[in-house]
């Protein structure tokens, strides 16, 4: 059986979580579940800024990304409902973690340190990963992502299970929080997370 949502999702799906968390993969089959369109943040990035994400942290630095990430998510958001991935830094950023909860549903996509490791070895092009210890690096991120993925309204494991599983438990956990009433107002972000996959109660 494939799983469907009950209703139309009220606002944008904004997929949060580190580097190789899935928001891509993941992101893509959601929205073709949900019958959405499915839109990368850091393509859009790229776009807007004719270059690509490494070249722009190599010529203006992180902060200068951050604020045109900020921009174009903010712009994103103000777009019918779709399924939005963003970059593992965007949900740092406190202008774009608002805009997020007001305009959108969050669902932080967690994953531990070896999985992470193993899928972005994968890929060459990851800027705060080009050093001697990416290991280090990415287990310093999660201490310092970690607790503020947390305010995500939704968390969900992707572990080592079949995209099609996650996305059943990212709409099983869409049903929870849209039956909450959180969904639809601005009550989103409350209470406390919901384990493996989970809406946040009302606190």
């Amino acid at each position: 059986m494939t799983l469907r949502l009950s209703v139309p999702a009220p606002k944008t799906i904004v997929l949060v979580g580190l580097m190789g968390a899935g928001k891509t993969s993941i992101g893509r089959l959601l929205a073709k579940r949900l019958d959405l369109e499915f839109i990368d943040a850091d393509r859009e990035i790229e776009q807007a800024a004719q270059c690509s994400i490494e070249q722009i942290f190599e010529r203006h630095g992180e902060a200068e990304f951050r604020d045109g990430e900020h921009r174009v998510i903010a712009r994103l958001l103000a777009a019918p409902a779709h399924v939005l991935a963003t970059g593992g830094g965007a949900f740092m950023t406190k202008e774009t973690r608002d805009a997020i909860r007001g305009r959108g549903i969050s669902v932080w996509l967690r994953a531990d340190l070896d999985l992470l490791l193993r899928r972005v070895s994968r890929r060459k092009n990851r800027p705060l990963l080009r050093n001697k210890n990416p290991r280090q690096t990415l287990k310093k991120l999660m201490e310092e992502r970690y607790p503020v993925y947390a305010e995500a309204d939704i968390v969900v494991d992707s572990g080592d299970k079949p995209p099609a599983t996650i996305v059943d438990t990212v709409i099983e956990s869409l049903e929870t929080f849209l039956g909450s009433g959180l969904g639809s107002g601005l009550g989103s972000g409350l209470g406390a997370g919901a384990g493996s996959g989970g809406a946040k109660a009302a606190g």
